[in-house]
């Protein structure tokens, strides 16, 4: 018998992931403007002591021997307060996007992502505790704003298009293999998010040019870092799905679409780890393979589960 429904939590749930779409927007406008008044005043300070070095008029000589962020005006303070402020706005929106999880898990008294609608909320909460959680140990501010964009978006589409009210699931997903199986996933994707996020960013980013954003070289190495933590956990994620494919329907693999294109990203990613490890495979060959398996990832999370039906076509998207 269906568990009964906890019409209460399900709505503060709802509220909840609403709130954290316009947390996220404002953090979003607040890193903005971080980006144009902070570190783009820094940019322009850096062009001028390039220009200088290139025979412009004489300046008083840098002893370090770089153009670095210390060099000529500083940027805005406020633009400053603001990047931080949007810091904050991130971890509040987070909190709120966990609390809108929590909330509607109990609410159903099962693991809250056995739709698309708790799948993708579930991912865009990975995709910030990913952003949030290198930002401790690295200096990746300037990928705030896209990151808070990013999630805003995908939780207001799922909000929109995809939002189906809570309730119990069909009997193949009352298992412990859910929070095994997608909950790895979920931490996996979450982390290819941010690698994408950072591949897009290198092929708009052009070296030799005044930007807002790092070099080349590190957007690609916060992508990579992230594809590293992130490959294990997928590879996890499709081995735990074989085993409870057996567990419900006694075989490991039966090229169901989900099943097929979820290993079609694991090859795509894992030529792109082979590539940079053996052949050297550096630069913007390698960033556009990693974006070819983001693109697999993403139809792997949304395309199949719309247009395919397979046994894995239990996503309750509304029509």
């Amino acid at each position: 018998m269906p568990a009964e429904v906890n019409e209460s939590l399900a709505t503060l749930s709802d509220q909840l992931i609403l709130a954290t779409v316009l947390l996220y927007l404002v953090a979003m406008i607040c890193y903005a403007l971080d980006l144009a008044f902070g570190r783009a005043r820094t940019v322009v300070a850096v062009r001028r002591r390039q220009l200088v070095g290139a025979g412009g008029p004489a300046a008083p000589e840098d002893t370090t021997g770089d153009a670095t962020e210390d060099s000529g005006p500083q940027p805005a303070t406020w633009a400053v307060r603001a990047g931080t402020i949007g810091v904050v706005l991130t971890w509040i929106a987070w909190a709120g996007n966990l609390g809108g999880i929590l909330t509607r898990g109990i609410a159903v008294d099962r693991w809250p992502w056995a739709n698309m609608y708790e799948f993708v909320v579930a991912i865009c909460f990975a995709a910030v505790t990913a952003f949030l959680a290198l930002l401790i140990r690295q200096p990746i501010r300037f990928l705030g704003a896209f990151v808070t964009v990013t999630a805003a978006l995908g939780l207001g589409f799922a909000v929109l298009f995809l939002h189906v009210q809570a309730g119990p699931v069909m009997p193949a997903l009352h298992s412990y293999w859910i929070a095994i199986h997608v909950t790895a996933a979920i931490v996996a994707s979450g982390l290819f998010i941010l690698a994408g996020v950072c591949a897009i960013l290198y092929l708009i980013r052009r070296d030799g040019r005044p930007s807002v954003l790092p070099s080349r070289e590190g957007l690609e190495r916060v992508a990579h870092r992230a594809i590293v933590i992130a490959f294990p956990i997928w590879t996890f994620a499709v081995i735990a799905g074989a085993l409870w494919a057996d567990r419900a329907w006694g075989r490991y693999w039966g090229w169901d679409p989900k099943e097929v294109w979820a290993f079609v990203t694991w090859v795509v990613y894992a030529a792109y780890l082979h590539a940079r490890a053996t052949a050297g495979w550096r630069g913007k060959a390698a960033m556009i393979v990693s974006l070819i398996a983001f693109g697999c990832l993403l139809f792997n999370l949304i395309g199949v589960n719309i247009f395919f039906s397979g046994l894995h076509s239990y996503a309750d998207v509304p029509q």
